[in-house]
């Protein structure tokens, strides 16, 4: 079995999650709970491919719109 750590959740949130997992069979614990959970969103974290919100052409863009402003 792997190395594990310890992570430390606020006890409201610890009874709500066992109160949870109570009605949805499938897991053992909080801890396999939240580890399905954490496992999930780090997945969609590491293959959504997020954009940058501005191209160069759009910062340059900005500048001279506040350029002609005078704000700059």
């Amino acid at each position: 079995m792997g190395k594990y750590t310890t992570v430390s959740v606020p006890t409201t949130l610890h009874k709500r999650i066992e109160k949870m997992i109570e009605k949805k069979p499938g897991f053992k614990s909080v801890s396999d709970y939240v580890t399905y959970v954490l496992r999930e969103i780090v997945a969609m974290h590491e293959t959504e491919e997020v954009p940058d919100p501005f191209t160069s052409k759009d910062i340059e863009s900005v500048r001279e719109r506040l350029k002609a402003l005078g704000y700059i």
